[in-house]
C-alpha cells in the first residue's frame, strides 16, 4: 500500500485568551508564521466565569487554483486511485513540551466554509502580533477588512470528524476522504470549495 503526504501550504491559530494583564483579549492576533499550532480551553482564569479558547485552520493543497502539487492534479495523471479506491487522512502531530497536557479531551475537525489569510504573526505567547484589520485571520476578521460571520471562525456542520485523545500526547489521525473528495468534486454548488478545516475542542469542552 502506497503512501503519498500532502502538506498544508497555510496554517494559523486563532484566539480570544487574555493576554498576560488578564484585562484585554488577544482576539485581534495571529500566529501564521509559528512554527507549531494550539488547541486549548480556560476557563475561570480572569474571573470566576472567565472563557478562553484557542482554535487553528489548515489548508491543503486539492484543486488547480491551490499552490504545488494538488490532489486533483494526481489524480488527473493517474498517481491516486479513484474515488472509494483511496483514504484520505489528516494528520497532526503532536509537539513534545514540559507543560502539563490536559487528557480526556476531543478535538473536533470542520470544513472552513470562508476563504482566510494565514498571516505573518509569531507570537504564541503575549499575542502581541496584531493584524490590525490588515492582513491574516485572527479571531474577529477571516483575511483583510473581512470579519467571520461568527467570531472564531466560519465552519460547515458536515462532514465533521472527532478524535479522543486519552493521554494528550497522542497525534490527531482523522479519515477525512468524505470531506476530500466533496472538495475534489465541488459539490452543491460550491458550498464544498476548499477553505481547509478548522480544529477545536468540542462545544462541551470549549466552553467550560
Amino acid at each position: 500500500m502506497g503512501i503519498k503526504r500532502y502538506k498544508a501550504f497555510k496554517d494559523n491559530t486563532i484566539t480570544n485568551a487574555f493576554e498576560s494583564n488578564l484585562l484585554t483579549r488577544g482576539t485581534g492576533s495571529n500566529m501564521g508564521l509559528a512554527d507549531s499550532m494550539a488547541v486549548f480551553s480556560i476557563f475561570g482564569q480572569a474571573s470566576s466565569s472567565s472563557l478562553e479558547a484557542t482554535r487553528f485552520l489548515m489548508q491543503f493543497p486539492v484543486s488547480s487554483s491551490d499552490p504545488g502539487i494538488t490532489i486533483l492534479e494526481d489524480r488527473q495523471a493517474g498517481k491516486i486511485p479513484a474515488s472509494g479506491s483511496v483514504d484520505f487522512y489528516l494528520r497532526v502531530f503532536n509537539v513534545v513540551t514540559n507543560q502539563t497536557l490536559p487528557r480526556d479531551f476531543t478535538l473536533l475537525v470542520e470544513p472552513v466554509s470562508q476563504s482566510w489569510q494565514e498571516g505573518y504573526g509569531l507570537d504564541m505567547e503575549n499575542y502581541k502580533d496584531q493584524t490590525y484589520d490588515g492582513t491574516g485571520s485572527n479571531w474577529i476578521n477571516a483575511r483583510a477588512h473581512t470579519p467571520w460571520t461568527l467570531e472564531g471562525g466560519d465552519y460547515l456542520s458536515t462532514p465533521a470528524y472527532e478524535q479522543t485523545f486519552e493521554l494528550g500526547t497522542e497525534d490527531l489521525e482523522i479519515n477525512i476522504s468524505e470531506l476530500v473528495e466533496n472538495w475534489i468534486t465541488g459539490l452543491d454548488g460550491g458550498e464544498f470549495d476548499n477553505f481547509g478545516v478548522g480544529v477545536r475542542l468540542t462545544s462541551s469542552q470549549e466552553n467550560g
